[in-house]
């Protein structure tokens, strides 16, 4: 009975998480037309202007005792710094590059994550994983096809997002345990807004209400999107719920087939396909308890290349003292 309870709760978190990312897809297919006209540092800008009120409203609930003063300062700024480097770099590349192809690029980052917790998290990588790394390195490789096509700065800025967000994965998941949840999400979103802020002037192009408005469904969307997300991972198993975000690849095939007139070639999901096998690789073994330390990955439970600092993993804290 508990066993059929269990696959019905995974079946729910499952269905959770492909909502969650079936909306972050609708939410790029906005941002890549809006990245037709505007620079990533006024999208960046006005996503974090207009998702900083729905933020504020799920900070109040933190009632945990505490300043807005950081224990690990240096680390948060490395988190900030990575975070805007990640948002800018997703929203340059989905503005300038086919959505399948900035999706194979982003899928690399939890290859990028397994690497980098060895030296931050102290994380022991054995042969398997290590090779489950190096293979999808191969499917990177495959998908930007070095000197077969062109590798303009839309690759350069889709890698960046990836290793940023990795990065910034990492530094959370080191540092999430000590500091108060406000002090995790609102400082990377002062980060953006402060930032973009001072770039704006460079490269402010006047907006029509119809795309302020967008820029609010975007928020708005970020916003559902993070909710479902918290449900998945609350009603199922984490490696029920990790696999989901490969789901976006569907998406990017749809959508750009559908808006953008965009056909990944056979290479391109060959690519996709070797790297997607990778990171399951990946989750499968983080998932069976002697395999891994600190499951780095499986513990990631935000979408790469966000301009907000909302992370699953605070929402998830403050469900579980609201329970008590």
């Amino acid at each position: 009975m508990s066993d059929q309870h269990n696959d019905k709760q995974n079946l729910r978190a499952s269905l959770y998480g492909l909502m969650a990312f079936g909306i972050f897809s609708s939410h790029d297919v906005i941002i890549k037309v809006l990245g037709n006209s505007y620079s990533s540092f006024q999208l960046v800008f006005f996503s974090a202007l207009f998702g900083f009120p729905f933020i504020t409203i799920m900070l109040i609930k933190d009632q945990v005792p505490g300043t807005l003063r950081p224990k690990h300062p240096w680390w948060l700024s490395l988190r900030c710094g990575s975070a805007l480097v990640s948002a800018v770099g997703a929203f340059f590349a989905f503005g300038v590059l086919p959505l399948a192809e900035v999706y194979a690029i982003l899928f690399a980052a939890p290859l990028l994550i397994t690497i980098l917790a060895i030296p931050i998290l102290g994380e022991t990588v054995r042969l398997r994983r290590g090779l489950a790394v190096a293979f999808g390195l191969v499917g990177v490789l495959v998908v930007l096809r070095p000197g077969g096509t062109e590798f303009s700065l839309g690759h350069v800025a889709a890698m960046a997002a990836a290793v940023s967000g990795a990065l910034n994965s990492i530094v959370a998941r080191k540092i999430g345990p000590e500091e108060r949840s406000v002090v995790m999400v609102l400082y990377p979103v002062m980060t953006n807004f402060i930032a973009m802020g001072i770039a704006l002037p460079f490269v402010y192009q006047p907006m029509p209400i119809g795309d302020l408005g967008a820029f609010v469904l975007v928020a708005l969307m970020v916003l559902l999107a993070m909710i479902c997300l918290v449900n998945a991972y609350q009603l199922g198993d984490a490696v029920m719920v990790a696999p989901t975000q490969y789901s976006q690849i569907i998406w990017a095939i749809m959508f750009g087939a559908i808006f953008f007139d965009e056909f990944p070639d056979q290479t391109t999901l060959v690519g996709v396909g070797i790297i997607i096998l990778s990171g399951l690789y990946i989750l499968k073994r983080e998932s069976t308890g002697t395999n891994s330390e600190n499951t780095p990955v499986l513990r990631t439970r935000t979408r790469i290349g966000l301009s907000s600092g909302l992370r699953v993993g605070t929402q998830l804290k403050k469900s579980k003292k609201s329970s008590r």
